[in-house]
């Protein structure tokens, strides 16, 4: 099995919690603790460890080129699926705990989970709006 492969194993239990059982006590349990981002990120930071040399001066001063170049080898595209894993997690268990506290339907959420999974950046926008939206009790949560 590869670092790719693990980084995928690692997140896939925690978004089949929040997706398909949302509201088992379980669920909301293992969610509440901060520590389930933690193996995917502590095998982002193995996996940059042996790189770090190559890595951090490219990420110090990003040029599209020399990115480009970095993401186009197994061991940067290995090192950005991690990172994206890892905070897609991040955010889904936040857009997860947030929704819960205010009482959102989960299976409305569900399908928004999903998309954070896919393509994080989007989950978490059609979170926002419709939080916006639909508004909520618990203000204390707000990222902004």
């Amino acid at each position: 099995m590869t670092v790719f492969e693990l980084s995928n194993l690692l997140v896939l239990p925690f978004w089949i919690l929040m997706v398909l059982v949302p509201t088992w006590g379980m669920t909301r349990r293992i969610m509440a603790s901060p520590w389930v981002v933690a193996p995917p990120a502590l095998l982002y930071l193995v996996t940059l460890v042996p790189v770090a040399t190559m890595v951090l001066p490219e990420v110090i001063n990003p040029v599209q080129a020399r990115i480009m170049s970095l993401l186009g080898t197994p061991t940067g595209t290995t090192l950005a699926w991690a990172h994206l894993v890892a905070f897609d997690l991040f955010v889904g268990r936040w857009i997860y705990l947030d929704s819960r506290s205010r009482s959102y339907s989960a299976w409305g959420v569900s399908p928004i989970l999903v998309l954070t999974l896919l393509i994080g950046p989007v989950g978490l926008l059609m979170y926002l709006g419709a939080r916006s939206v639909i508004g909520g009790a618990n203000v204390a949560s707000d990222p902004g």
